[in-house]
């Protein structure tokens, strides 16, 4: 049987309150009451999205996070988001322009993973 396509994304990182908030007050992200103890899932569609702890023997600090590997959400406002993340001094990898995929930019998370975000579904 052939694959059909993504069904899960998963980022390991070092604190996972931490992390949980990031994505909730930046992103607006909700977590979904269902999930292992070691992991927070949130309830987005089509595909799920969630962060975990840390696998044993995994070490974020020995390269950039998730390098290699292109991690894009659709957002209603990239804007905004842009703008919440820099008032509060987060990082930005890409300043928001207007292409392709509609308005898009690309954010530091708390572990140093790029993730973009586009408007454009």
């Amino acid at each position: 049987m052939p694959v059909t396509g993504p069904d899960f994304v998963s980022l390991q990182v070092r604190d996972l309150a931490a992390s949980q908030a990031f994505y909730k007050r930046y992103l607006g992200l909700e977590r979904s009451p269902a999930g292992p103890p070691h992991a927070v899932v949130f309830t987005t569609t089509p595909i799920a999205f969630a962060l975990r702890d840390l696998v044993e023997g995994t070490d974020l600090d020995a390269s950039q996070p998730g390098l290699g590997v292109a991690l894009w959400l659709h957002a209603t406002d990239v804007q905004q988001i842009h703008d919440a993340l820099v008032a509060d001094g987060h990082a930005i990898a890409v300043a928001p322009f207007d292409g392709p995929f509609g308005r898009t930019c690309t954010l530091v998370d708390p572990d140093g993973y790029l993730v973009t975000l586009h408007d454009r579904a």
